[in-house]
């Protein structure tokens, strides 16, 4: 009776460090996004807009890309062909057929999800590090075609013509303050979805994969559903993404959405900041954007490849002070170690 009723006050512990943890990351959130609402107000230099506002991007875009690799634990990286296809989905049909790219968007992301599955039907049999290289295999084969496909203007691209300042075709001229707030209020959406998701019947399921898939097998767990739930997810939001990304710069081409170079960039905020933790991805994008764009900014062409050096030293760094990522070095990643149980003092009494 002892041992059951001191399990029962470790489990009980447990479930209010977890209520309370949950608690501080909802009010951090709250904080948070008061702060960026109000941060724009007072920044006039459009260059720095810039940067805020791709900061936001690859916030929203590495919450993406954890859902699949923080969580699950399936590594891609081939993100780069999921955003692509958002991109010239929402791109298509508003130059073609003239559907507004806000409307677009939800098409842009149900492609993507669409093509994730398929791409991941046969990927899912493979583990560890086939599984990363089939993704890059795929991903630059998708590239190769949309090099060479007229219909999608292969290596010319697509211009995306102007016709007005509107919400509803996402374009704007006179300012950059509209796109800032649109990409805020993606990021937001995935840090609520992330948030929920930790929490959540499907969350429990993808730790579970992710860190014994046989274990969670033997209790149930349906690997492969799970998986691909989670691929559809990733996918879904990577190609809205790409679809907000396209009418922000108004011209797109297979080099600047499709890139190899782009996919790595999508996972590397959530691995310098912590995969699979709730804060990660916003804090890795956070220090990795502002340092690429204020490279290229200062040393242009002949500081080609800078940013990737930096990229290098911020991840050795990180790896060897806290592979948890800056999260865990800050310690507002917010995980809960477990409670051991006390020993029975009958047993430890008998044992001596």
């Amino acid at each position: 009776m002892a041992t059951s009723s001191v399990s029962a006050a470790g489990v009980s512990a447990q479930l209010d460090l977890g209520e309370r943890r949950r608690r501080r990351q909802a009010l951090s959130g709250i904080v948070v996004l008061a702060i960026l609402l109000l941060l724009p107000l007072g920044i006039s230099d459009v260059n720095v807009q810039n940067i805020l506002i791709l900061t936001l991007m690859y916030t929203a875009l590495s919450q993406s890309w954890n859902i699949l690799g923080g969580y699950c634990g399936q590594i891609s990286l081939g993100h780069a062909l999921y955003f692509g296809i958002g991109a010239y989905v929402s791109t298509l049909l508003f130059t073609k057929l003239g559907i507004p790219p806000m409307l677009g968007m939800i098409a842009a992301g149900l492609v993507a999800s669409a093509i994730a599955l398929v791409v991941s039907w046969p990927c899912f049999r493979l583990s560890g590090h086939y599984y990363a290289i089939a993704t890059i295999v795929i991903a630059e084969t998708v590239y190769l075609l949309f090099l060479n496909w007229d219909w999608v203007g292969s290596a010319l691209g697509i211009q995306i013509r102007f016709t007005g300042e509107s919400w509803m075709t996402f374009q704007f001229r006179t300012a950059k303050l509209p796109y800032y707030y649109a990409f805020l209020g993606l990021a937001a959406v995935l840090w609520l979805a992330s948030y929920w998701v930790e929490n959540s019947k499907w969350g429990f399921y993808w730790r579970a994969v992710k860190d014994n898939p046989i274990a969670a097998q033997s209790l149930g767990v349906r690997l492969f559903r799970s998986k691909m739930a989670a691929a559809g997810a990733s996918a879904f939001f990577t190609g809205v993404s790409g679809s907000f990304y396209a009418q922000y710069v108004g011209y797109i081409d297979p080099d600047s959405m499709m890139n190899a170079q782009l996919s790595i960039l999508i996972c590397l905020p959530a691995v310098l900041g912590g995969i699979g933790t709730l804060w990660g991805p916003a804090v890795g994008a956070a220090v990795l954007i502002p340092v690429t764009e204020l490279t290229r900014s200062y040393l242009g062409g002949s500081g080609s490849g800078t940013d990737l050096i930096l990229y290098g030293v911020l991840i050795m760094a990180v790896a060897t002070l806290k592979p948890e990522g800056l999260t865990g070095l800050l310690r507002i990643d917010g995980r809960i170690k477990p409670v051991a149980a006390p020993a029975d003092p009958a047993s430890s009494t008998h044992a001596a």
